[in-house]
């Protein structure tokens, strides 16, 4: 909860102060957005635009990217880094990446374990010793999510790569500013990595409750 609460601010940081820097090329998240879709072939994804404050994502079920308005209408290398990231999610589905069909074709058994997970793992503590199964078959469940956490990892790097090699080779950032870009993507993906490695060291806590271990 610590680290994700620092990783938290410091992505706030790294957002406000890049959000100050304009981009050499002086195009918005949404140009940026439209003008990699192009570029790499892809029709039919809309980008649109949506409340709220880094709440940009890809959205594959409608082929969408929503991005936030400060990206949306943004002029700076944050906005045209966070719109060029998610677009690389939008490349990706249009490719095939592996990871990511792998990632999507959880999503419902993930849905059904989020809901339903906590209450099988309280119970399967509260009956431990009457009914040990029950908090293995909630461990099961937990470890659903987790292996979905560990997935997203490679999705969200590669989309950065990708963002950052475009932004980079289309002279939307320069020798100067295409390290903002990087370095405001990476404090975005180590929220992934908090996440996956809280996500796991629960998982690993429920397995030695189970098996008795302290």
């Amino acid at each position: 909860m610590v680290a994700s609460f620092i990783v938290q601010r410091k992505l706030q940081s790294k957002f406000d102060k890049y959000s100050d820097v304009p981009s050499p090329g002086g195009m918005t998240g949404a140009e940026v957005a439209r003008l990699m879709l192009e570029r790499n072939g892809i029709h039919g994804v809309e980008v649109l635009s949506v409340d709220g404050r880094l709440t940009d994502h890809y959205n594959p079920k409608d082929s969408t990217i929503n991005l936030s308005r400060d990206v949306y209408s943004g002029r700076s290398v944050a906005a045209c880094a966070v719109a060029a990231h998610e677009t690389g999610h939008a490349i990706q589905h249009a490719k095939g990446y592996g990871p990511l069909k792998f990632r999507t074709a959880m999503v419902p058994v993930v849905n059904f374990a989020n809901n339903t997970v906590q209450w099988v793992l309280l119970a399967g503590v509260l009956f431990i010793n009457i009914s040990p199964a029950l908090l293995w078959v909630g461990i099961g469940l937990f470890a659903f999510t987790t292996l979905f956490s560990l997935v997203t990892l490679p999705v969200e790097i590669d989309a950065s790569s990708r963002a950052v090699a475009w932004l980079s080779s289309e002279g939307v950032v320069d020798e100067y500013t295409r390290p903002m870009a990087a370095d405001a993507l990476k404090w975005a993906a180590y929220t992934y990595v908090i996440a996956a490695v809280g996500s796991l060291a629960t998982l690993l806590y429920y397995i030695a409750m189970a098996s008795g271990r302290r």
